[in-house]
């Protein structure tokens, strides 16, 4: 079956709101790994499966769950965009099967499901690499350091003028879009460039629809911003793409570098929790067992960084333990 590129976000987050539904005869054949999605189970699954959380990893759950409702039309699966701070609020309170994630779990979010007596399993499902994104027509800046992200996006930071970030730069008003605070890549981009999650100036036009920041970057002579990799490579047109000085030189993000770790401090993994409890519904096991066994592919099709070897070895040892645990 073929899974459109336009997945990624083309449209607002509601978008994604509203369930992924598609007919038998949309996406024929069989699942290509082994189980219980694609063991005879076909056309013998129902009921509805909830997912919610990053925005960033919404595409990735709704690839996964296009590609199983083609096999399972009777099952429905829901892919809200609530951040994943947001996304782990509803899981941990039992709203949700499966909570999408840009960053791991953090302690108050495990003490929250410990309280409500939610337990899960983290499954690492894909790579991304944040992209830091200029307009179209700047040609003074090609790479930038840490320190000098840094100094940028710091708390209290009054830089708003290029010729401030490296004297060599032109007298040019800087102007600066980003992620929300609900968001992942915010929590993630902020612990990378200024040592602290959370961390940042505040008077920056912040969104938790990418699709604004690449609006607004695009739209202004002097704009940056950034977001995950998937959403550079949709609007490359647009926008031009920085390399990044970890320490070793500068690193342009690609897949390449993403997945070999190279192009630092902004490359990250992609998570799906899913809730022990809904484990146990013969559709929510089939299908995370499906979005295990396809996680290339989804990846691939969805525009994202497949799992390098090592990961997808330690994904399918969680996947074997999540059959032993649920088997029965």
């Amino acid at each position: 079956m073929e899974l459109h590129t336009s997945l990624r976000r083309s449209a607002a987050p509601v978008a994604l709101t509203a369930a992924v539904l598609l007919t038998a005869s949309a996406c024929g054949g069989s699942a290509s790994g082994s189980g219980a999605a694609g063991e005879g189970v076909e056309g013998d699954l129902s009921g509805t499966i909830r997912v919610d959380g990053s925005s960033t990893v919404a595409p990735l759950s709704t690839a996964a769950a296009q590609l199983f409702q083609g096999e399972n039309p009777d099952v429905r699966v829901t892919v809200g965009t609530s951040g994943t701070g947001g996304g782990f609020e509803k899981f941990c309170a039992g709203e949700t099967d499966i909570s999408d994630a840009s960053r791991p779990i953090e302690g108050d979010e495990k003490a929250a499901c410990e309280k409500n007596g939610i337990q899960y399993e983290e499954l690492q499902i894909a790579n991304d690499g944040l992209s830091v994104v200029v307009n179209k027509d700047n040609d003074f800046a090609a790479c930038l350091t840490v320190a000098q992200l840094k100094k940028i996006w710091e708390p209290g930071s009054k830089v708003n003028n290029w010729n401030q970030v490296d004297p060599k730069f032109p007298d040019q008003e800087l102007e600066l879009f980003g992620a929300g605070t609900d968001s992942g890549t915010f929590d993630y981009f902020t612990e990378a460039v200024n040592g602290e999650e959370g961390a940042s100036r505040t008077d920056y036009s912040p969104s938790e629809d990418d699709n604004v920041t690449v609006q607004g970057v695009s739209g202004s002579e002097g704009g940056m911003g950034y977001f995950g990799l998937s959403y550079y490579e949709e609007n490359k047109d647009e926008l031009k793409v920085l390399k990044i000085d970890g320490g070793d030189g500068c690193v342009e993000p690609t897949t390449k570098t993403v997945q070999d770790g190279s192009y630092k401090p902004l490359s990250r993994p992609l998570f799906i929790y899913p809730k022990a409890a809904s484990l146990d519904k013969p559709e929510v096991e089939a299908f995370v067992e499906y979005y295990v066994e396809n996680s290339a592919e989804i990846a691939e099709k969805a525009q994202f960084v497949p799992l390098n070897k090592n990961q997808q070895a330690e994904l399918d040892k969680d996947l074997e333990r999540l059959r032993e645990q649920h088997s029965s």
